[in-house]
């Protein structure tokens, strides 16, 4: 019998942006641990809170939201959520949360192990599931938490008194961490954090950017996947490379005619909502396989920050999507489509995430007349995998290719 001949896999290129970033990504959890291993206190810190303060202080952080999407991607999200759900927590509630409370309890999980944290940094600029998140976290694993209450902004720009509230709280956050840590506070790192922070997102939003171009020269579903160091580890110069590193490869599709879509992009949509992590693959193929390539998303830009002090590092995390009002952040979307030369919007209407479901039937309205846009939506879950349904999705997404199919005078087979 002849020898099999195995099919040797291509090793990733290490000078490439996927690489970087993937490890810039797993070097965060790996981190962690270590720091844990040395007897260093480690944070576990919501995706909006300010990074820039554990980054200044040298303090090793885990981000749970990551943690349950990437449990979910890799496919122990109904178990995960089974296990917070046995004891007592209604499968309503947001699944990263669920996924977190289980892993609390457990304190493993083959998918994604963390390290345990020594304390709690909330911001509720997300909403306010956050909050009641974290309290359970704090009594069920005794250990503090720090609150930083960002308020909903009715108004088109962030007010000096409320900068003046928040501040307080960033200033008290901060001594606490001294207390607890030991670890002190320089103005000198700040600034290298803040220059680390800026740099990273300047290039972020640069490249995201290059979706203006027809053909993208990327597919939007590659944003997805990157954008965890967007929300860990921005003020790291690593990750400032490593997103110039992104950057420059997709000038270089562009000026080159390559893309990262690997199909021939009939339509162009913007995607709105967080991705249903179990389902990426799906979700993804859903739309390549007719020709649909997602070139923007709010979800991706929303981690870009640009700031020069510390107060506009304030007025920044008072401006996140969910802080904001209907029609502020309807204008940042309808931006995104009119830059992008979208042709339609694609809305998961997300169990977990009920904040940002709820004024969406009405902000994707307004979208789409604005726009002049087709709008459909599906229903999903960002980590649960029972609350979504392919069969749904694919009806959804042919009747959304159809329409704009139609519109340019084609004929949908």
């Amino acid at each position: 019998m002849a020898e099999e001949v195995k099919k040797q896999r291509t090793p990733p290129d290490p000078n490439s942006a996927k690489y970087k970033l993937g490890k810039i990504a797993a070097d965060a959890y790996k981190d962690a641990i270590a720091a844990k291993e040395r007897g260093e206190k480690v944070a576990w810190v919501s995706s909006n809170f300010p990074v820039e303060i554990p980054e200044t202080m040298g303090i090793a952080t885990v981000y749970p939201e990551n943690q349950a999407a990437g449990i979910a991607a890799r496919g122990a999200g109904t178990r995960m959520c089974e296990e917070a759900e046995a004891d007592g927590y209604s499968n309503d509630i947001c699944a990263y949360a669920r996924i977190s409370m289980a892993y609390a309890k457990l304190k493993s999980c083959p998918e994604q192990d963390v390290a345990m944290p020594d304390v709690l940094l909330c911001c509720n600029n997300i909403c306010n599931c956050m909050i009641k998140w974290y309290e359970n976290l704090s009594r069920d694993l005794s250990v503090p938490l720090i609150m930083l209450d960002i308020p909903f902004n009715p108004d088109d720009e962030v007010s000096d008194a409320q900068v003046a509230y928040v501040k307080g709280q960033f200033l008290d956050a901060i001594k606490r961490l001294e207390d607890i840590t030991g670890k002190k506070w320089s103005d000198e790192k700040f600034q290298e954090v803040m220059e680390n922070s800026c740099r990273t997102s300047r290039a972020w939003l640069a490249a995201t950017a290059m979706a203006r171009y027809t053909p993208s020269p990327f597919n939007g579903f590659d944003l997805l996947n990157h954008m965890a160091v967007m929300v860990t580890a921005r003020g790291k110069p690593e990750a400032a490379e490593a997103m110039e590193t992104l950057l420059k490869e997709y000038q270089e599709n562009h000026e080159t005619g390559k893309s990262t879509f690997r199909a021939e992009e009939k339509y162009r949509i913007m995607f709105e909502g967080i991705a249903c992590w179990p389902w990426l693959r799906v979700t993804s193929t859903g739309l390549k396989g007719r020709g649909i390539n997602m070139v923007t998303t709010i979800y991706a830009d929303a981690f870009g920050f640009d700031y020069d002090s510390f107060d506009n590092m304030i007025r920044a995390y008072c401006k996140v999507p969910n802080a904001i009002n209907l029609e502020t952040a309807r204008d940042k979307r309808v931006k995104l489509c009119k830059d992008n030369s979208v042709e339609g919007l694609l809305v998961h209407t997300n169990r977990s995430c009920k904040l940002w479901s709820g004024f969406m039937p009405e902000m994707s309205r307004q979208i789409g007349a604005e726009c002049g846009i087709p709008v459909v939506s599906f229903d999903g879950d960002q980590a649960d995998p029972r609350n979504f349904s392919e069969a749904q999705y694919d009806t959804r997404v042919q009747g959304l290719a159809e329409i704009m199919d139609s519109r340019k005078g084609g004929k949908t087979a």
